[in-house]
């Protein structure tokens, strides 16, 4: 199988329980709850998505013609040590391209492997930390996991408070919900933070990667 990957780089983990961990990004092209074209962003299931995940024309991107060749290039990015080597898969949605050779690739080159996806496809089961951020009107089916990441509020209809406490029925060890990001920004902020407050198994996530001026 061959990857279609819109950008890799070398970061910080800039949101969630692992903020401030060094991490290889490998965003793969394509999602199936938004096309990325804004024509299309009024019809989408998800309307907000800040990223753009078209085509493989971003720095480190590429079409990848096997998971060998994927996987050594996000070590060349990684550099030298071994120590820690982390890589976090996002999109776009990565399980539309997720598979076993690659799983097996970057395990063989001493990655622990994140995932960051919209839980509307399986998550691989050899994957080493799953973070769901479901959007509303999708179809979550992977309720189980590592960290929940709920993007509060979002924009039309959006969750309900009863939607929250359905999450909280899911399997996941860290409940996060996270402000959206646009020029409701402080509402926003001010909506999450009263949502932890009143319902104190969730955490607030920020995206510290913005204050800070990293990808």
């Amino acid at each position: 199988m061959s990857y279609a990957v819109k950008e890799m780089f070398l970061t910080l983990q800039g949101e969630g329980v692992h903020a401030g961990r060094r991490a290889v990004f490998l965003r793969f092209a394509g999602c199936n709850l938004w096309s990325g074209r804004e024509q299309d962003r009024a019809s989408a299931v998800c309307r907000f998505c800040d990223t753009d995940f078209v085509g493989t024309d971003g720095d480190g991107g590429g079409r990848f013609a096997d998971a060998d060749g994927l996987a050594d290039a996000a070590l060349a990015f990684w550099g030298e040590g071994r120590e820690g080597r982390y890589v976090v898969l996002t999109g776009g949605e990565p399980m539309l391209q997720i598979d076993d050779a690659l799983v097996d690739a970057l395990h063989a080159r001493g990655f622990a492997i994140a995932v960051e996806s919209n839980g509307t496809i399986a998550a691989h089961p050899g994957l080493d930390w799953i973070c769901i951020s479901p959007k509303a009107g999708s179809e979550v089916v992977q309720r189980s996991g590592n960290e929940l990441k709920l993007v509060w509020p979002q924009p039309g209809q959006g969750h309900s408070l009863t939607d929250v406490e359905d999450m909280e029925g899911w399997v996941f060890d860290h409940l996060l919900v996270q402000p959206l990001d646009d020029p409701k920004a402080a509402e926003n902020a001010q909506a999450a933070v009263d949502l932890v407050m009143d319902r104190p198994r969730w955490r607030l996530s920020l995206q510290s990667h913005k204050y800070l001026g990293l990808r």
